[in-house]
């Protein structure tokens, strides 16, 4: 304890001095600056409401903002000062002091009437329309900051606000909407508020035609001298607004080039076109069906120009996934003599084929190193109705390169055929969908031959039909109504290998076992995580997968109670799971992400637990890190030596919680600090398996809990992690026994071996 107390106190000593000297290498009359302070009404007793947070805005709205500070510190100044003048244009100390270091900011770079008149601005902009703003400095010790003085006055308030006079179809439709008004009687002046509220009378207007309309020709007279602090608000249009801002436009003609390029563009345009409802498509090498934009173009011609319409219309062009290119053109026929548009849709697909390859490389933390090399062939509008054929084969191995069993092998084999159509394909409906997001219809085939050593082969066919479609940015669902897994094995129950494998793993010998999984999914994904802006972003997924049920209806029980398909088991289960996922920006560098992650199956008739290629597994890279690859559980179950083969422990029940802190550490490189904790379950105690029954009262009490710190390399466009992890609780200990903090003892080889767990991973664990 004491030494790690003089530790403990070197280190602070080490930031004192550090932060102490940097004033050391300033020059002659420098002063660094250390930020500015805003006092609001500081003579006077009256409070303004959200004072804090008004402080907080004022003092983010200066500039320069000073250098940047942990707990009061300034490692990077001091790095920058302690590095010196490089003496070449490149080299470690030029990298050392202008990528890691950061220069001194000083007092003669603030510019307190600049900062003086924006933080006024601001006020005023918020209500206060008496406000004022003086600044000055404070200097001790070569340290100066600014003191800003805010004096607010009474914030005004809106007492009326009056719409144009309802004179034409302009006006009426101002008036019409003026019920969805951001002002509001009572409501503080903004003016945030004020800007918003013309573009929303914008946006009605767009709806209604007024294609050239701009909110920079409305005006919001602010009149302030009624007195009481209050201010009345009167909406006009601008006496300089165009002629044609003032009128509302229909469509004329709709002409739509689907294989367009600038190259091509003087022929299409002396085509004479194929007429198709009211679009007028030039092409003369039929590259799409005529009937294909139906779905596409949400415009008819001579109804009124609408925004929804404009931008539904492009969204479901750049969503279909065909185009390299889209473009939408509006032209007036004669802006003063006319109210129509032409529409003109320029449209320039993506190559009919295209290959692609992929090599992947993994390490797992059972000990595992593999690479998979992947094969895809595109083929684009195979039926010239923007449908999409991808046939992909790849092939992977994985070699255990050390623990008892060292020179294990597996290899798997996979081809799979998916063709993609851009709309729903409904025996006997044909359903509509009128949003941004093309809806598709997904039908695929697959086969995968998964080989472990000379020990077994799992062969596995699968063919899916099912539906993909998206509400909004937001919701995305995926609906399979019919999905058929057929899974066979090969295997040799009197080679002494496998006997070895079933008896460090007795839950194998069902997974083993020949099995049809006929029935159906259903997944929903909500994600925000597009909106980079907002400081709390979610994620949720979740899934509902059944089989047996409408097909074991038709079929008769066994000798042992289960449903034959070509005296093959017919497995009949319910799974659910739920995947919740939360990341808070503590700053804009610090995000503090979290998961929970719930599996439950439920298993019947003939079949006892989930089967294999469905069940739930803990352990591992992306899971909870400090145990090895599916080698946790169920429950207090624990895998003897599950180095010395495959340990694959899965279950009908899972709970998982992450928690972890990301943090920037210098370009690219980013941190992390995570504790995981979770477990899984079968639903059924398995004789073989002690402990393995999941019981609600007992679970948590069960859960295995690791910690550890990880690196990031983060280039946006991939990222690739390293993380080191450690177990505090192992749930196969005795009760009592389970915390293992007080064993953990870095500088012992023997604990490191087997308590310190590596694990290398593509992308972020969650």
């Amino acid at each position: 304890m004491k030494k790690l107390i003089k530790i403990s106190a070197f280190i602070l000593a080490c930031f004192l001095l550090a932060n102490c000297s940097n004033t050391r290498f300033l020059k002659p009359g420098q002063n660094l600056y250390t930020g500015a302070e805003v006092k609001i009404n500081p003579d006077s007793s009256s409070k303004i409401a959200n004072e804090k947070q008004v402080k907080n805005t004022l003092e983010d709205k200066t500039r320069p903002r000073p250098n940047k500070s942990i707990l009061g510190l300034k490692p990077k100044l001091y790095i920058y000062n302690l590095a010196g003048e490089p003496k070449k244009p490149k080299g470690f100390r030029n990298w050392l002091r202008n990528k890691v270091g950061e220069p001194p900011v000083l007092m003669s770079e603030v510019k307190l009437k600049y900062n003086s008149d924006v933080l006024k601005s601001y006020l005023i902009s918020q209500g206060y329309l008496q406000a004022d703003v003086t600044g000055d400095t404070v200097i001790k010790r070569r340290r100066g900051k600014a003191i800003y003085t805010a004096l607010t006055g009474t914030r005004y308030k809106i007492n009326e606000i009056t719409f144009p006079p309802d004179t034409g179809d302009l006006t009426h439709n101002i008036n019409q909407n003026k019920g969805k008004t951001l002002l509001k009687r009572g409501d503080f002046y903004d003016l945030d508020t004020y800007k918003n509220e013309r573009i929303r009378i914008d946006n009605d207007l767009k709806e209604s035609g007024y294609f050239y309309f701009s909110p920079e020709h409305l005006i919001l007279q602010v009149d302030s001298t009624i007195g009481n602090h209050l201010v009345n608000i009167n909406v006009r249009i601008k006496t300089i607004a165009p002629d044609a801002a003032l009128k509302p436009y229909t469509v004329r003609n709709i002409n739509i080039y689907p294989s367009y390029s600038l190259r091509r563009d003087s022929i299409l345009r002396r085509l004479k076109p194929l007429k198709y409802n009211d679009f007028n498509i030039y092409d003369n090498r039929n590259t799409y069906k005529p009937r294909v934009f139906d779905r596409l173009v949400f415009f008819k011609k001579g109804e009124r120009y609408n925004r929804k319409d404009h931008n539904q219309s492009l969204n479901r062009m750049v969503n279909l996934g065909a185009f390299q290119d889209v473009r939408a053109e509006f032209l007036p026929i004669d802006s003063f003599k006319n109210n129509q548009l032409d529409l003109n849709i320029y449209l320039t697909p993506l190559k009919k084929n295209s290959l692609t390859f992929s090599v992947t490389g993994t390490q797992k933390s059972n000990n595992f190193i593999g690479s998979e090399l992947k094969i895809t062939q595109t083929t684009r509008n195979i039926f010239r109705g923007a449908e999409q054929l991808d046939i992909s084969a790849s092939g992977g191995f994985e070699t255990q390169y050390s623990g008892q069993a060292k020179g294990i092998n597996s290899y798997s084999l996979t081809g799979e055929a998916k063709l993609t159509l851009p709309r729903f394909i409904v025996p006997f409906y044909k359903p509509r969908s009128t949003n941004a997001f093309t809806p598709k219809t997904i039908v695929s085939l697959g086969y995968q031959l998964l080989s472990r050593d000379t020990v077994y082969k799992l062969n596995s066919f699968k063919a899916q039909y099912g539906y993909n479609w998206k509400e909004n940015q937001f919701k995305e669902h995926n609906f399979f109504p019919a999905s058929i897994n057929l899974v066979t094995s090969n295997k040799d129950t009197t080679d002494v290998a496998y006997k070895r494998l079933i008896k460090q793993n007795p839950g194998l010998q069902y997974t083993l076992e020949d099995q049809f999984i006929i029935g159906s999914t259903y997944s929903f994904t909500y994600t925000n995580q597009m909106q980079e802006k907002r400081r709390h972003n979610l994620y949720f997924f979740g899934g509902l997968e059944t089989s047996g049920n409408v097909w074991g209806l038709f079929m008769r029980k066994g000798s042992n109670g289960d449903r034959r398909l070509f005296n093959i088991p017919l497995t009949q289960f319910v799974r659910v799971e739920t995947d919740l996922r939360s990341y808070y920006k503590l700053n804009p560098g610090v995000i503090w992400a979290n998961r929970l992650n719930l599996g439950y199956g439920y298993a019947y008739g003939g079949s006892s637990s989930l089967p294999f290629v469905r069940q739930f597994f803990a352990g591992g890279t992306n899971d909870i890190r400090a145990f090895r690859a599916r080698s946790l559980g169920p429950g207090t179950y624990h895998v003897q030596n599950n180095s010395a083969g495959f340990a694959d422990q899965g279950g009908d029940v899972k709970m998982m919680l992450n928690s972890e802190l990301r943090f920037k550490l210098v370009s690219i490189l980013h941190g992390a600090a995570f504790v995981d904790a979770g477990n899984i379950w079968l639903r059924k105690g398995d004789p073989d398996r002690p402990g393995s029954a999941f019981k609600l009262k007992n679970s948590f009490d069960e859960l295995a809990v690791g910690t550890g710190v990880g690196l990031r390399v983060d280039a946006t466009i991939f990222v690739i992690r390293l993380d080191g992890a450690f177990p505090i609780r192992k749930p196969y200990l005795p009760k009592g026994q389970r915390w293992v903090i007080d064993d953990i003892d870095f500088g012992s080889k023997g604990w490191r071996r087997d308590n310190l767990v590596l694990n290398i991973g593509i992308g972020y664990p969650f």
